[in-house]
């Protein structure tokens, strides 16, 4: 498998993961996840714009001998509000591995090459936020050497 920066060329493979990812969302938690329509749509400018990005890591899975995407990784670099020492971070938006490459190495070899990326950048701290039902997102990220950090909560108001 080849893990590789994103090209504007891969994002139309890379939309359809997109809208999975959107459909396993709303369907663990619809009040959280509560999408506009089309959101793989919606997505395509914004990935556009990461491609040459030099404040984002877009990688992409390759499968070289399918000639076909099997998995993506979409991060940038963030803002933090001005009370903290720590004046960015990176954040990792979308990790998604398609079902067939699944329990093969393809999502730790994305996250660890995200890693190494925001490390040369100089970025000094990587968050993200997994689904409460993900429970095999949180074991990747974990075993990447992520922590729990914080525990979002939601009411829903009528």
């Amino acid at each position: 498998m080849l893990i590789r920066p994103a090209k504007q060329s891969d994002i139309p493979a890379v939309l359809p993961m997109v809208g999975k990812i959107c459909a396993l969302h709303e369907t663990w938690d619809a009040a959280k996840y509560g999408f506009l329509p089309n959101p793989a749509q919606r997505y395509d400018g914004w990935l556009g714009k990461l491609v040459n990005s030099d404040r984002t890591v877009f990688l992409v899975a390759e499968d070289q001998t399918k000639e076909q995407i099997a998995g993506f990784l979409v991060a940038t670099i963030e803002r933090e509000i001005p009370i903290y020492r720590l004046k960015e971070y990176a954040f990792i938006h979308d990790l998604w591995v398609e079902s067939e490459y699944r329990r093969s190495g393809v999502a730790r070899q994305l996250v660890m090459q995200t890693i190494e990326q925001f490390q040369k950048m100089g970025v000094e701290q990587i968050r993200l936020d997994t689904a409460a039902k993900n429970d095999a997102a949180r074991k990747l990220f974990s075993e990447c050497g992520f922590r729990p950090s914080v525990v979002e909560m939601l009411i829903e108001l009528e």
